[in-house]
């Protein structure tokens, strides 16, 4: 299992490991899955996540974006709730925060982050 650390995130702009990011991505324990889009949006639902069938993670922090505009969809977090996972959703400079504590305390940990609005 790799570990993945926010380095700095500001509106549209994401460092993670040294590798700059300009486009909505998800962080699994594996792998950045880099230039995430969704079938809406400002919407998840829970067909934009399917990336993570076979994942084994503990946690999944959602970044709304900034300003927090990102809607969840409540599906999104029953589904993974029965998995056993814990969401946690925060506007995206929390949601940051929150990920790399999860992170630096060996959690497996999936970060899903809108980085505009």
């Amino acid at each position: 299992m790799k570990k993945f650390k926010i380095e700095h995130y500001d509106f549209g702009e994401m460092i993670v490991n040294g590798k700059e990011y300009r486009h909505d991505l998800i962080i699994t324990p594996d792998r950045i899955i880099d230039n995430w889009w969704r079938i809406e949006g400002h919407r998840l639902q829970l067909a934009d996540l399917q990336d993570l069938e076979g994942v084994d993670f503990e946690y999944l922090v959602i970044g709304t974006g900034y300003s927090g505009l990102m809607r969840v969809d409540p599906e999104v977090i029953d589904a993974f709730e029965r998995r056993g996972v814990k969401v946690l959703v925060y506007n995206t400079r929390e949601a940051v925060r929150k990920y790399n504590e999860l992170v630096e305390k060996g959690k497996k940990v999936v970060g899903a982050f809108h980085l505009t609005c």
